[in-house]
């Protein structure tokens, strides 16, 4: 049975094939005006294979972690990908619109605003670190549960974490937003000039995709992280707790986000946390009544093997 079980496609695996369709889909409607898409459809093809030499192969130790955690692997490239598919940022945005979501809900543009009116060093060095803090955040639970051998919250952490980031790459294709960081001049050097800030510049000069703000991801990701952490092991939560909270204020007063990507991640997040939870609710108690009954079938039976013959 466990080696029945190891060659269904898992929902995670379902998910990444979906959204390689839905880009391949995207890629092949953009193909003429675009060739570089073709790579994107080169890609995919093989993403898909590989899902299906993971479900049908035998897997050793090596090959069945790595197919716990080929999902969350896979997300650089189909990141990368989005330029490809949004032509290196030559695709019209929507940052005039974010703009004024951020005029309304803040009075201003706070992404630009807050800084020039709070210059700090020090808060420029705590925030820019929790921001790059975003990568161990998201690697830190899935590791700690796979090395563990706590395999249904790493496939938890992982599940959720890929529905949030493949969701949130849809919604760059559909409604892309440049973002502050591309479309305000660089803040003043009394806020980029510190290591935690050039390591964040940095990184973002060598893996930005263009039109990728909307909604954050950044903020989506380490929120979903810390939820799955919380439902693992709890100290794992409580360690990512405050440096994901400093990351999604942290993404606004470092002009990467407008205020609105920031409560977009937000709203992502709990669609994620909370249809996870439902789920898996819904599954214990379809488990549950499933023994519920197999037990009173096996006491029917018993109760039948144990009456008197006439």
């Amino acid at each position: 049975m466990q080696a029945e079980a190891g060659h269904r496609v898992r929902p995670v695996e379902y998910l990444v094939g979906g959204y390689l369709v839905i880009t391949s889909v995207v890629a092949l409607i953009r193909l003429e005006n675009q060739a570089a898409c073709a790579w994107v459809l080169l890609a995919n093809a093989l993403y898909l294979l590989l899902i299906v030499l993971f479900v049908r192969a035998e897997l050793g130790a090596i090959g069945k972690g790595l197919r716990e955690i080929f999902p969350l692997v896979l997300l650089t490239s189909t990141y990368g990908a989005l330029d490809l598919l949004n032509n290196f940022g030559a695709i019209p945005t929507h940052d005039q619109w974010a703009m004024h979501a951020d005029q309304v809900l803040f009075g201003g543009q706070i992404s630009r605003e807050w800084w020039q009116a709070h210059p700090s060093p020090f808060l420029s060095a705590v925030f820019h670190a929790s921001y790059f803090a975003y990568y161990p955040i998201v690697a830190l639970p899935v590791l700690y549960f796979l090395f563990t051998g706590r395999i249904e919250a790493c496939r938890r952490s992982v599940l959720w974490l890929t529905g949030t980031f493949l969701g949130c790459y849809l919604l760059f294709l559909a409604v892309p937003v440049a973002g502050p960081y591309y479309d305000f001049p660089r803040p003043d050097p009394v806020i980029v000039d510190n290591p935690m800030a050039r390591l964040v510049y940095a990184t973002l000069a060598r893996g930005s995709s263009y039109g990728a703000a909307f909604p954050s991801s950044h903020v989506a990701a380490a929120l979903v992280a810390t939820a799955a952490g919380f439902l693992g092991v709890r100290w794992i939560g409580w360690v990512l707790t405050v440096p994901s909270i400093l990351l999604c204020i942290g993404v606004v007063y470092c002009q990467m986000h407008y205020g609105v990507d920031a409560l977009a991640g937000g709203a992502v997040a709990l669609l994620v946390i909370g249809s996870g939870w439902w789920a898996e609710r819904g599954r214990e108690g379809n488990e549950s009544r499933t023994e519920t009954r197999r037990r009173a079938s096996h006491s029917v039976l018993d109760s039948q093997n144990l009456s008197p013959q006439s």
